[in-house]
Order: C-alpha cells, then structure tokens, then sequence
C-alpha cells in the first residue's frame, strides 16, 4: 500500500492527511491503520494531563527541545477542545510550540475532542499508531484538561504526567478526579508560587498514603520554576526527562511493559468493537427513522431506554439472542 509505506519512511504530508482522515471517519483511512499496525509498538508514549490552564504546553515544549538534544525523534499529539462551527481543533499546531515546527524530526498534530469523554479524541489511539510507524522515539499526547475523565489517558500512555498548579485548588481535583491511580509523575509547575511547598507536602502525604506494592514504582513529585527564568527551567525539564525514561526503564525491568500494552490493546479493541458495531446500527436507525421514532416513544412513556435497546439488539444481532 503506497499510503503506508509513506508513513512508514515518515512522510509528514501523508501522515498528517491520514491523521485528518481518521478524525473525519473515511473508510480508507482505516485500511491504511491496518496496513501499518504490524510496525507499531516502538515507541514510547507519554501523556500529560492535568487542569486547563496548568502550562501543560509548556511542559511539552520544553520536554521536545529536551528530547531532540538527546537525539531523539519526538511526535506530539496536543488534543484541544473542538470548534463548535467547523468540528477542529480550536487551537492548531502554529499556535503552539512554533519554534520546533521547522525540525524535520518533530512531527505536532492537534486532534479535536469532538464532544468524547475524557478528553481525548476517539481518533487518539490510531493517531498514536501513525506517529509510530514513522517511527518516532518518543510520543507525547498531551490532553485538553477536562476535569474527572481525563483518567482515559492511561488507555493510551507508557507513563502519565500529571501537572498541578499551586493555588487553583489541584489537590481536590487530584483526589476527585483519580488522578492517584493514574499518575506515574507528579509535577508541580510554577513552584515559585505560594502553596507550592503545601501542594508538594500533601500530594506526598497522599502518596504515602496508597497501597504501592512492595518494589513498585512510588510516583516522584517534582517541581518546575518559572520558565521566564531559563536555565532554572532547563535544569527542571532535564530532570523530569531523566524521570520519565527512570520509570520507562523501570517497566522494562519489571516486566510490567507488557501489561500496559495488554491494557492498551484491550481499549482498542473495545473501541474498534464499539465502533464497528454500534455506529452502523445508529446510522440506521437515523436513515429509517427509527431513533426518532424511539425518541418519541420515550417522551411519552410508552417504552423506556433498557426495553428498547434491547429491541435494537435482538434486530441487529442476529444470534445473540
């Protein structure tokens, strides 16, 4: 396939097409995921999650200048909150990071959440598969910063970065939200700000607080100055880099590699079931008028949700029942 064996020599043009296509659902596109996957799975994945507002971006930026002085490639998938007139993303690649767009070995793409839990987009995971069949050392997916669903990003990511900030309430949101479970770094940016050294304590007191088996990984809480201030910048995003292969590293040597791919490949899967099966049958419903005639009976009482999705499934699914 001409397509994939594009991505495969890491063609930017073509990757950045398919990464469209995916998002606007065109069937050659999946063909094309097909054609690739078997050269996928190389690659380090990194999420970063936290609040809107966090400098989530900025980490990003810095952890790509990080990585490319280590002569590594970097992909970067910033997922931002969908335009309600055209679908996209409303915040695009030259808004953000522009210095790194002239790098041949940076590849940026910004998907839309269009409307998904957890803030991410559901084309994520195929768009994480592209950046890896180019070929890219390390992938960062950075996530819109939703609130309590942003766990998703474990579906996706080797290690996940969580970003607080002092003074905007984080450690509430770190407990509501599960961050707890999800976090293999803690970082707290903009340290120079009051509540820092509160923030640190308490996320530690937490940490110490949950059930880490014995020889599992205790998640770091690292801090990072003001990035007006460069070198102290620098030194900061140097260590969390060094962090972020430590606990790579670690996954390797505890074999645990293998479970948060398994995990992966079992969201994936679930998705790919999800899709395949359930967006046809919604689409016919919506071509037939079924839906809207379900819709109505609902309005009035005359069905209820269970009774008729079980109708949908004994129609659609033959065998099944």
């Amino acid at each position: 396939m001409e397509r994939g064996d594009k991505i495969k020599a890491g063609d930017v043009r073509t990757a950045s097409r398919l990464i469209r296509d995916i998002e606007d659902s065109i069937p050659e596109a999946k063909a094309t995921i097909k054609h690739i996957f078997p050269y996928t799975g190389k690659a380090q994945v990194v999420g970063i999650t936290g609040s809107p507002g966090a400098g989530k971006s900025t980490i990003v930026d810095g952890l790509i200048e990080t990585s490319r002085k280590k002569e590594q490639t970097v992909g970067v998938l910033a997922v931002d909150p969908t335009s309600p007139f055209t679908g996209g993303a409303t915040l695009g690649d030259r808004i953000r990071m522009q210095r790194h767009s002239e790098d041949i070995g940076v590849f940026i793409r910004s998907l839309a959440t269009r409307g998904s839990l957890g803030g991410l987009s559901k084309a994520v995971g195929d768009a994480i598969h592209v950046m890896d069949a180019m070929g890219k050392d390390v992938i960062f997916v950075e996530t819109v910063g939703t609130g309590q669903q942003e766990v998703e990003i474990i579906h996706y990511a080797h290690t996940v970065i969580v970003v607080l900030v002092p003074g905007m309430g984080d450690e509430i949101q770190a407990i509501k939200a599960g961050i707890m479970e999800i976090a293999d770094i803690f970082v707290i940016n903009k340290a120079d700000r009051d509540g820092a050294q509160k923030l640190q304590r308490e996320l530690m007191t937490m940490i110490e607080m949950s059930h880490i088996p014995p020889g599992g990984w205790k998640p770091p809480v690292l801090t990072i100055r003001n990035s007006f201030k460069p070198e102290e910048f620098e030194q900061d995003l140097r260590t969390l880099s060094a962090k972020v292969r430590e606990h790579y590293d670690f996954l390797i040597s505890s074999d645990l590699i293998g479970d948060r791919q398994k995990r992966k490949r079992l969201h994936e899967l679930n998705e790919a079931i999800r899709f395949s099966i359930l967006e046809p049958v919604l689409e016919m419903l919506v071509k037939t008028g079924e839906l809207d005639s379900m819709v109505e009976k609902l309005v009035k009482k005359e069905s209820d949700p269970a009774s008729l999705a079980e109708e949908i499934a004994k129609k659609y699914l033959q065998g099944c029942f």
